[in-house]
Parts: C-alpha cells; structure tokens; sequence
C-alpha cells in the first residue's frame, strides 16, 4: 500500500497517559487493519494546552492521502484547536476536555470534514454536560455511553466511529 494514498490518523493522548497508551494501542492496531497509517504525538514534555496545540501543529507528518486527528481528554482539545489550522478529513474525540479552567477556549470550534465524540455518562473529569454543551455549539455527532473518563468498556465503539472514517476517505 503506498502512503501517498493512505489515509493518515494522527493520536494525541491525554493530560497524565502518553504516547502508547492502551486506548491507543487498540486504536491504532485498528487504524492498521482498515488500511490507514498512525502517528502518535508525545506530549509528555508539557501539561499546558496551548504548547501541546503548537506540538502538534509543529509535528511534520508522513505522506498521506486522508487526515484524521483523534485525541483523548486534553488531547482532544488539542487535536480540535489544531484542526482549525491542520483542515483533517475527520475529528474523532474521546472525553474531550471542553469547558474546564486553565483552557485558553473552553468551547473550540472544530474544522473537520467529519467530527464526532465520545463521552461516558459517568465520567468524573470532564461533566457530560460539557460535551454535550460542546457537541451542540459545534453541531458535532455525540455517542454518550455508560462508562467513564477512561472510556476503556467502550474503546470498541470509538473504533468504530474510526473505521467508518478511514472508510469514507478511502472512498473519496
């Protein structure tokens, strides 16, 4: 498969996880099988949102047909900052971090072809209103589930949202 014509799904993890995480892994070993490349960014060097935006924005990415940025908790604040710059095909997010002080914006707009987001019901670090408060600014897809912050029970579903996505690049 040439990577001039893969699509490409550019991770970033949350505020305290880092670049290999268990979410990650499994999403990224689903990202293989539906034909895409992956990247994962580290950003362990710092906790502040807006260096971890300019992290991103600053990572030369590989060859690729088809951008998707998919990021957890405070990376999913970054992977939307950024997408404004970055215009990805797709916006995949995991218990964003939205509507929390010490956040530049606590609403981003998103700039995404596709965007869609995964909340748990029960997580105890960003409130579900907040996603849903964002998901409407946004008029964004929102899948809310019965988990957590760590949405690890429900990790199949944003895999599935992922495939729908690679899918729809590759379909042109």
């Amino acid at each position: 498969m040439h990577s001039m014509t893969t699509p490409l799904v550019v991770f970033s993890h949350g505020k305290e996880t880092g670049p290999n995480g268990r979410k990650i892994n499994t999403l990224r070993e689903i990202a293989h099988s539906a034909g895409a490349q992956t990247i994962s960014v580290d950003y362990t060097s710092t906790i502040d949102p807006a260096l971890r935006v300019q992290l991103l924005l600053d990572t030369v990415l590989p060859a690729h047909h088809g951008l998707i940025l998919v990021g957890s908790s405070m990376g999913g604040y970054v992977s939307t900052v950024a997408s404004r710059t970055l215009e990805p095909d797709a916006l995949l997010l995991m218990a964003p971090a939205f509507g929390l002080k010490d956040y530049p914006e606590p609403y981003p707009a998103p700039s995404a072809d596709s965007i869609a987001a995964v909340h748990g019901w029960h997580d105890e670090v960003v409130p579900v209103e907040n996603a849903i408060h964002w998901a409407k600014l946004s008029q964004a897809k929102l899948v809310l589930v019965d988990d957590d912050h760590s949405l690890h029970k429900e990790v199949a579903t944003v895999g599935e949202l992922l495939i729908k996505m690679i899918a729809q690049i590759k379909a042109g």
